[in-house]
């Protein structure tokens, strides 16, 4: 693995991955970095060879071949990039609310409040939905929009806490269900949402309904 981060671009790269908390296409590493795709490519490869890097491959509505779109992998090496306090924080955080007796309709709230702190002020029920897709984005849940009849499906490709969720879903996957519910409530259009956790199905999803439907 360190052999394979020996090369200056392999690095630079390992480290815009590092950093990411969503999968990066090759085209959105190679412009991040000033060099052309074709450039990139044999480096994420040679990666991928290492065991560094794993890679989905995404054909969503696209045309020509499918999109290429990297991780790193969880026995890759995390570099010092991700402060080490946090995961130990969360999880003492966890077992503090567990042992109060805090369950899913505290962490719901609590994740309302949020949700409606980070929400937009936008009014129209589209606009809200792209907003709140692309706050989900940057969140590192990798979120995919699915229109329905009178709204929208969300699917999550990827759950940046799923060891915890998975541990605590009551807790975790509560505080994601309710900042979905409170950026949904700032959105201001009279939209509800229902939320499915990882518990229900995988990935997990929400149904964003439109124009006050319930």
């Amino acid at each position: 693995m360190f052999k394979a981060l020996g090369d200056n671009t392999r690095y630079a790269i390992y480290l815009e991955l590092a950093r990411s908390p969503q999968l990066l296409a090759t085209g959105e590493i190679a412009g991040t970095l000033g060099l052309h795709s074709n450039t990139v490519r044999p480096h994420l490869e040679r990666m991928r060879e290492a065991g560094l890097l794993e890679v989905e491959i995404d054909g969503r509505g696209g045309v020509g071949r499918p999109q290429h779109r990297y991780r790193l992998t969880a026995e890759a090496p995390s570099l010092g990039l991700e402060p080490p306090v946090f995961p130990v924080a969360t999880r003492m955080l966890l077992r503090m609310a567990a042992a109060a007796g805090l369950g899913a309709e505290e962490a719901i709230e609590a994740g309302r409040d949020q949700g409606r702190a980070d929400g937009s002020m936008e009014l129209d029920g589209s606009a809200c939905v792209a907003s709140l897709e692309r706050r989900l984005a940057e969140l590192g849940f990798d979120p995919t929009a699915v229109p329905f009849e009178g709204g929208v499906t969300l699917a999550f490709g990827h759950c940046p806490f799923r060891e915890l969720a998975e541990a605590n879903p009551d807790l975790v996957c509560g505080l994601h269900q309710g900042l979905v519910e409170g950026m949904v409530e700032a959105g201001g259009s009279g939209t509800s949402c229902r939320f499915r956790s990882l518990v229900d199905r995988n990935p997990c999803q929400v149904d964003v309904l439109l124009g006050g439907m319930s």
